[in-house]
């Protein structure tokens, strides 16, 4: 264990070897599962676990402490996986946890409902000279997620939230503070909206995330925060695109040069050969999207599935969307690539563009108006 600050102690485990996160995002660091040992004049209590499959090293961390809580932050395994066999060690320990969490962990990892203690929204427990205080943060990304407090310290442990997908004892990276706000936080961004003026009423000396480093100095995060949750976009248009014969990448690479001449930034995403957390990335300042596929069996191709799913749950704040294509002999690309987007209606659409086969003049000129009708949006919010 690692003493951060007067017998608080970093007790996580750093995953450097996992390759993606849910078996979807992609890890450039690894990852790290935060734990933390607070001990206390009468009583000691550990905030969070680990991931389910690290259970054993992470008990071997801790050595032969006494453990008499473990406060469980949010019942999702990465950070209670190693709860039933921490109360099977430690026989008196109780869990600490909101409602919400406690039904999580209780059917997730059958954890006996008489080892649970639900703790109140603001609900003070005493370690001796420590106090926990208890903050409910249902939203950021869970229901069942909340706070604690450490105010002797001014402490403050957010558990996902504000998190990064690097080690503990790694430099601060604010990209992959991005990816990770982009990947889990993004839907929820009013509710992070919420929290961030929360921190800073509390205005902690630290915070700690259960994933990625601590932030000494919380300005540095809280301001990347407020500027990812910003209502409105940035000068960026998002052109996620598949190929298979090089005309819907001639129409991408001609409307992104096109664009960048009317002072219109573009970011060009290969979804075949891309990394899911540029994408990502990308949607957190995209004030417009434009997908780009070719047909296939008379559909989207199935590879601009995946990123437009992606688009409709992660709900950016995106203000235009498009699509630009090619087919062969016939089909109905918009449309049915568009029904994966029906929610995200707030969306004004821009005319779409379809060539058949390689682009002609007259497919050019339809882009030159795309463009254009783009660009004049973008201008009309100042953004150019």
């Amino acid at each position: 264990m690692k003493e951060i600050k007067n017998n608080v102690y970093y007790c996580g485990i750093t995953d450097s070897g996992r390759k993606y996160f849910d078996e979807l995002i992609p890890l450039e660091h690894g990852t790290g599962y935060n734990s933390y040992f607070i001990k206390g004049s009468r009583k000691n209590a550990l905030i969070d676990t680990t991931y389910t499959p690290k259970t054993e090293k992470f008990i071997e961390n801790l050595g032969g402490v006494r453990i008499d809580y473990i406060i469980a932050n949010h019942g999702e395994q990465d950070h209670t996986g190693a709860i039933p066999a921490l109360l099977e060690k430690y026989p008196s320990a109780l869990v600490l946890t909101n409602p919400k969490c406690k039904a999580n962990i209780m059917e997730m990892l059958s954890v006996p409902e008489d080892r649970i203690r639900i703790v109140a929204d603001g609900e003070e427990v005493l370690l001796g000279d420590k106090t926990l205080k208890f903050i409910y943060a249902p939203g950021v990304h869970w229901p069942d997620t909340m706070f604690t407090y450490l105010q002797e310290d001014n402490l403050l442990f957010t558990c996902d939230f504000l998190g990064a997908h690097q080690a503990f004892n790694a430099k601060l990276d604010l990209e992959s503070a991005k990816r990770y706000y982009a990947e889990i936080m993004m839907p929820f961004a009013p509710m992070c909206r919420k929290y961030i003026k929360l921190v800073r009423e509390i205005a902690p000396s630290v915070i700690l995330p259960s994933h990625g480093p601590m932030y000494t100095n919380p300005e540095i995060i809280l301001n990347a925060y407020e500027d990812w949750t910003a209502a409105e976009g940035k000068n960026l248009v998002l052109m996620p695109y598949i190929s298979m014969y090089g005309s819907t990448k001639e129409m991408v690479d001609y409307t992104a040069e096109k664009l960048e001449k009317n002072g219109v930034k573009t970011l060009i995403y290969d979804v075949l050969n891309g990394d899911l957390g540029e994408f990502a990335v990308g949607l957190v300042d995209a004030t417009t999207i434009i997908l780009a596929s070719p047909m296939v069996l008379a559909g989207p191709h199935p590879i601009i599935i995946g990123p437009a799913y992606l688009l409709s749950v992660l709900r950016p704040k995106m203000k235009f969307l498009s699509f630009i294509g090619s087919y062969g002999w016939g089909g109905d690309l918009f449309t049915r690539l568009g029904a994966f987007l029906s929610n995200l209606h707030y969306c004004e659409p821009c005319e779409p563009v379809l060539a058949k086969g390689k682009p002609k003049p007259q497919d050019f000129a339809k882009l030159d108006d795309l463009v254009n009708a783009i660009s004049e949006k973008h201008r009309e919010l100042g953004l150019v």
